[in-house]
């Protein structure tokens, strides 16, 4: 005999109550995002918000977890989810859902999910801060600090102006953007074009190298039109994305002399930023005072040195303005650290960087025929990102 249903509602079967993400657009959260799910729905308190646990794909996307819901037909509570998802998938982009940290790298995504004072470090700031002029060469103390209209000779840095049109741009980064971003630390996204290396145990493997991307074939013909770049032969590119909402940065360093040789190259697309450079060997730098204290006047000469400043309190800021070409060489590329600081990231920013062989892999060195089979593939251009 079947049994009869009380005035109660419907089985009980159908009031429970779904996951708060649906398995169709997202992985299962950790445990503890269900475990406080279920205490809020069986209780029907809801908990502190310091205290309510949050998956870090909500972490990324700035969510919080919903409260219980009251009690509702299951189709539409349903259709309330569906919605409320697309809604906030409209809102926060697919850049902010992940975090590609490692170590004591940090950015904004994963520092929310930790919370409180951070175990890491950060490093402190310079305390002297200098001003880098394209036109001169010369670096220049900062207004209305210690050392302002003080200078020093600041060679291997060269900025080339409007290197690519915005139209040249636009379409650029929309070519990017077709291949997708992988997460990489301090919260940037990359794309690389090049072989696979082990710089510590330096290795390299070409398979799945293709070559740079075909978008860049005029991009490096024009760099040959530059006498500083007449043979500039590149063979590998990598794609970086910096964007404010995720506190993108990258730390002060120095690339690789085993594999990449003297000059590093890059552009600078969507917004204008800065390059701070720094030097931690020991010693000091000798200062000129520019006559009137405009750096224009460092061209024609400059009077003898009288102050200096320890190379470590030093911090010499490069503007790079948007479109522009940069070229490390030198001091520049093997002395100097480089840096992107997350202050100086306020909307998003794109930069392609080319580095080129070093005299290892160039003719004459011990593996001048593998160099040659990476220039072949680099300039066939038809990569695709690693």
């Amino acid at each position: 005999m079947a049994r009869r249903r009380g005035p109660r509602g419907p089985d009980r079967r159908h009031q429970r109550r779904p996951s708060p993400l649906l398995p169709s657009v997202a992985p299962r959260e950790p445990r503890r995002w269900r475990r406080a799910s279920l205490v809020a729905e069986t209780t029907g308190r809801k908990q502190p918000a310091d205290l309510v646990p949050c998956g870090p794909r909500a972490l990324a996307r700035g969510l919080q977890l919903p409260a219980a819901p009251r009690p509702a037909a299951p189709r539409l509570r349903l259709a309330r989810q569906d919605a409320a998802m697309a809604a906030a998938a409209v809102a926060a982009p697919e850049v902010l859902r992940e975090c590609g940290c490692k170590g004591i790298r940090t950015c904004l995504i994963c520092e929310r999910q930790r919370g409180g004072d951070p175990p890491w470090q950060h490093p402190p700031q310079k305390t002297h801060r200098f001003i880098y002029y394209s036109d001169t060469g010369w670096a220049v103390g900062a207004e209305e600090s210690d050392f302002e209209g003080w200078a020093f000779p600041f060679p291997g840095v060269t900025v080339i102006e409007d290197f690519v049109t915005r139209e040249e741009e636009a379409e650029m980064v929309q070519l990017m953007d077709r291949e997708p971003w992988k997460p990489s630390q301090s919260g940037r996204r990359k794309q690389d074009y090049g072989p696979k290396v082990n710089f510590r145990k330096q290795k390299l493997k070409t398979a799945g190298f293709r070559g740079l991307p075909s978008f860049s074939r005029e991009v490096v013909r024009r760099m040959g039109l530059y006498p500083i770049l007449e043979d500039f032969r590149p063979v590998e590119q990598c794609n970086l994305d910096y964007c404010p909402e995720r506190g993108s940065a990258i730390d002060p360093h120095l690339d690789d002399a085993w594999l990449w040789g003297e000059r590093l190259v890059s552009l600078n697309l969507l917004s204008p930023t800065v390059l701070s450079m720094s030097r931690e060997a020991p010693g000091s730098l000798l200062l000129c005072l520019a006559p009137s204290g405009f750096p224009e006047a460092l061209v024609e000469g400059v009077m003898a040195p009288s102050r200096s400043v320890l190379c470590q309190e030093v911090e010499v800021a490069v503007p790079l303005p948007c479109r522009s070409l940069l070229v490390l060489t030198g001091a520049a590329r093997h002395q100097w650290k480089h840096a992107i600081h997350r202050r100086h990231i306020q909307a998003r920013r794109v930069c392609a960087t080319f580095r080129e062989l070093s005299a290892e892999f160039c003719p004459g060195g011990k593996q001048q025929e593998l160099g040659q089979e990476l220039l072949q593939i680099s300039l066939s251009f038809q990569g695709r990102p690693m």
